[in-house]
């Protein structure tokens, strides 16, 4: 289930397996002159995980969550049905699919858009050093989808940060052309932070497949904690080609003690909040965590046409809707004095729900049933759920596959394996 199946360059779609990931996807389209509208950037992400959980990359404040480029579903129903859902046929499927986790049915391809690609994206960074400056510039860029083509941003301080504006260009101008994804590379964040140390703007040239998987050799900035001496000189000219190392690699070789400290202390969450909110997150990020960096990608929410789904845009109390929102990624070992992911993340959950965001579920959550009910959206998903045979028999609730009560870990599961 990982084949590329079909590129039609007329109807400007390409069909893939569940299992096709982000890096064999660029790597086929842009050969061929094409791109995904959004490629969230690690290699090893898989379509059918973006499209099931969620998915985003710089380019959503222009093309939304990476469910709003997937033009059709087919999935296995619980009764052995195969089902075709677009936005004409099987439409209360095809808008509820994402998010769901595969507890309506299993995915077996989709239908992705496809736009045309250039050589490289100049990208202009500019650092700031006050919070209000990095919140005004971050959305007034995010909000010019005119003009923008790439937003992101990099904070490595309450009150620093890194704002990065990137477009489609196809030749090399005035700036310096920068490879970055080669192996004996700075890792992204680092070379990004040189910008606020210097204290000035600077314009580059990346090959776009660089910059859309900028963060894989450093996953993000997680990979220092793993291979602390990873950014040194020495070590990514000799052995940068080795990394990251799989994921599957360092779970297997999780134990009991490196277990209990991870869920603890380690933190992995993505939160979208709303833009007009970022202010208030970064405070209560600073506060509550003290983990830097952060990462920062806008996105639109769509409202799907009026359909039903699991997220929807902001929405005002005298019915104004917002579709613009903001990733906060917070990933590593924060800071903060005694911290506890037991006590912190039940509270960020309450924190995101008071200002109408979501959390991504690919990580641990605290939250109760009744607090994962207020998040999300079930109207839908609960009709779909009565309405297709076999459905509820067959697959547990949403709930049950990502709370933290429903997740096994990996050293649990082999603990399992040896007692079956």
């Amino acid at each position: 289930m990982y084949d590329m199946l079909e590129i039609d360059e007329h109807r400007g779609i390409v069909r893939v397996e569940p299992l096709a990931n982000m890096g064999q996807i660029s790597r086929s389209l842009i050969s061929r002159g094409w791109t995904l509208p959004v490629v969230p950037e690690l290699d090893s992400l898989t379509v059918g995980g973006l499209i099931m959980g969620f998915g985003v990359e710089t380019s959503s404040h222009k093309y939304g969550l990476f469910q709003h480029i997937c033009e059709a579903f087919e999935i296995v129903t619980a009764e052995g049905k195969l089902l075709k859902c677009t936005p004409s046929e099987n439409p209360d499927l095809f808008y509820q699919i994402p998010w769901s986790h595969g507890t309506l049915g299993f995915l077996v391809a989709a239908e992705l858009k496809i736009i045309p690609v250039k050589k490289y994206v100049r990208l202009h960074y500019r650092p700031v050093y006050t919070l209000d400056s990095m919140v005004s510039v971050f959305e007034h860029t995010s909000r010019d989808t005119k003009n923008n083509d790439f937003v992101e941003g990099l904070v490595y301080g309450c009150d620093r940060a890194v704002i990065m504006v990137g477009n489609f260009v196809d030749a090399v101008g005035p700036g310096s052309l920068n490879a970055i994804g080669r192996w004996y590379k700075p890792w992204f964040y680092k070379h990004v932070q040189t910008y606020l140390e210097r204290r000035e703007p600077g314009v580059e040239y990346v090959p776009v497949r660089d910059y859309y998987h900028r963060h894989t050799r450093g996953y993000f900035w997680a990979m220092e904690e793993i291979i602390p001496f990873g950014n040194h000189p020495i070590f990514r000219a000799l052995l940068g080609w080795a990394v990251p190392p799989r994921i599957e690699l360092l779970k297997y070789t999780e134990t009991q003690t490196t277990q209990r400290l991870r869920e603890k202390f380690h933190v992995i969450q993505d939160m979208l909040m709303p833009i007009r909110h970022l202010k208030q997150s970064i405070e209560y990020f600073d506060a509550h965590f003290r983990l830097y960096p952060l990462w920062l990608s806008p996105m639109a929410i769509k409202d799907n046409g009026g359909q039903r789904g699991f997220v929807h845009p902001f929405r005002t109390e005298d019915g104004l809707v917002d579709e613009m929102y903001v990733d906060i990624g917070a990933y590593g070992t924060p800071g903060k004095k005694g911290f506890d992911n037991a006590v912190a993340l039940p509270l960020l959950g309450k924190f995101v729900i008071e200002h109408q965001g979501y959390q991504a579920l690919y990580a641990r959550t605290f939250m109760s049933r009744e607090g994962f009910r207020m998040m999300f959206d079930h109207a839908g998903y609960d009709l779909l759920r009565e309405r297709l045979p076999y459905c509820r028999q067959a697959f547990d609730e949403v709930y049950d596959k990502v709370s933290s009560k429903g997740r096994g870990s990996p050293v649990e599961m082999r603990r399992m394996e040896k007692a079956g």
